[in-house]
């Protein structure tokens, strides 16, 4: 085993200073992941809902699902029997808000149900 000398006094207090930064950022970068990946699932629980009840021909429903998100714009197509409805929102976190990224969702239900 090494001596410790006067001029290793303090190394490992230096060499923590400089580890602290850096796990702080990674602990951040997941947290805004996360936070991302939050909105996602809302956004995706949303438009499952919009297309159902739009495939039921209520559009105030449809509406009503799409505020789940704030700021969400609802789109839909009809193809043959399936009704597709697709939200687009800007993310609202602070990640995806410096990023500048756009999520969407889509989801498709059978249309005709009463």
């Amino acid at each position: 085993m090494r001596s410790r000398t006067a001029g290793d006094r303090g190394s490992v207090t230096a060499e923590f200073a400089t580890v602290i930064p850096a796990v702080v950022l990674v602990l951040a970068g997941c947290l805004a992941c996360v936070q991302v990946a939050g909105q996602q699932v809302r956004l995706q629980d949303a438009v499952a809902d919009a297309s159902r009840a739009l495939a039921r021909g209520d559009a105030p429903a449809a509406r009503r699902a799409t505020s789940i998100v704030p700021g969400a714009r609802l789109s839909s197509t009809a193809s043959g029997d399936l009704v597709c409805a697709r939200l687009t929102v800007r993310s609202s976190t602070p990640m995806g808000t410096v990023l500048g990224l756009t999520l969407s969702a889509r989801s498709c239900a059978l249309g005709g149900g009463e």
